[in-house]
């Protein structure tokens, strides 16, 4: 391999664009019918919208399924 062709690999290299700044968002559910109990990010999604912990989350799926609806209406009473 020439000098030249690293050379011009090196200038192509510093050429990219820099990445752009990641924005802070809220992370909605995996499936907004459905908890699902492997995702730490729908426990933690579910958690938070339903005012639980993810124990009491996890507790109310093991007895009640994954359906948001019935979950729900099982941490209400």
């Amino acid at each position: 391999m020439s000098d030249h062709n690293t050379h011009e690999h090196e200038q192509k290299s510093k050429d990219h664009a820099p990445h752009p700044a990641h924005e802070e968002h809220t992370v909605g559910p995996h499936d907004p019918k459905e908890i699902n109990p492997k995702l730490a990010s729908d426990i933690a999604y579910w958690s938070k919208e339903l005012h639980t912990t993810g124990d009491k989350l996890h507790e109310a799926i093991r007895t009640h399924g994954t359906h948001v609806e019935k979950i729900r209406a099982a941490l209400k009473h």
